[in-house]
């Protein structure tokens, strides 16, 4: 269903940017997008015009995944949930994460708790805003529904001289909308995005570079996954951080 996973591919291209007014259209078209920072800060109606830079540096305070079943320790992150109906934004009760081995399985099948979002993220009323922002784009696909929401703050690092992004291959998450909204790379090459059609073998693979640029997902439709990260140079740190948003109508995903 798709290639292997290589830290690193030549000439990886960069994505194909859809303009904010042809986003609806390409979304229910092609099934997925790619929008720059400045999209997406419009879209979500950001105060300043531009994702924050104030919440860049809570990237850096992430503690240690402690559920890799794959022996690694190269992944960190933060995790909340909330309930999102129109403008309103509702911080759900604390709860694991979870989802069906059939959409992840290396951890499927297994309630993951993790550290929760930092309270100044959770206070800032432009978080709220972009939650919302991106509960509307998920109202593209099947029309406008009450959003649970799951956000995933992730730090991938190559301590141990690889990182894998998504350990789990090419999956499906089991949700309406994944937006994966990179926020930062340093010293890394990799970590090349590949995106393909669940009902056929079309597919496509880019970089995302620029800092708050966001690949949105029709995730009924599509596969993805980001091959492995490997530093640009020995024995100095490299790390890619994501901010990983999904959106599912109907409740939290859980044991049933």
């Amino acid at each position: 269903m798709s290639p292997p996973s290589s830290p690193s591919t030549p000439a990886s291209p960069a994505p194909p940017l859809t303009p904010l007014a042809e986003l609806p259209a390409r979304l229910a078209g092609a099934g997925w997008a790619v929008v720059d920072a400045a999209t997406l800060a419009t879209l979500a109606a950001l105060a300043a015009g531009a994702p924050p830079a104030r919440w860049a540096p809570l990237w850096n305070e992430l503690p240690p995944d402690r559920h890799l079943l794959d022996g690694g320790r190269y992944r960190r992150r933060r995790h909340g949930c909330y309930v999102v109906e129109g403008d309103r934004v509702q911080a759900a009760p604390r709860r694991a994460h979870w989802q069906p081995v059939e959409y992840n399985a290396l951890h499927g099948g297994i309630e993951r708790w993790f550290d929760p979002l930092p309270p100044a993220l959770e206070a800032d009323a432009d978080w709220s805003r972009l939650l919302a922002g991106l509960a509307r784009a998920a109202g593209w696909l099947r029309g406008p529904a009450r959003c649970f929401v799951e956000a995933h703050l992730f730090r991938i690092d190559t301590a141990g001289g690889i990182g894998r992004p998504t350990p789990e291959g090419a999956h499906r998450d089991g949700v309406d909308l994944v937006a994966v909204i990179l926020v930062a790379r340093h010293g890394v090459k990799g970590g090349e995005t590949r995106v393909f059609d669940a009902a056929g073998p079309a597919g496509q693979r880019f970089t995302l570079a620029e800092p708050w640029s966001a690949l949105l997902l029709d995730d009924e439709r599509m596969i993805h996954e980001t091959t492995p990260i490997q530093p640009l140079a020995a024995e100095a740190p490299g790390w890619r951080d994501t901010l990983v948003l999904t959106y599912r109508r109907g409740g939290f995903q859980g044991p049933a």
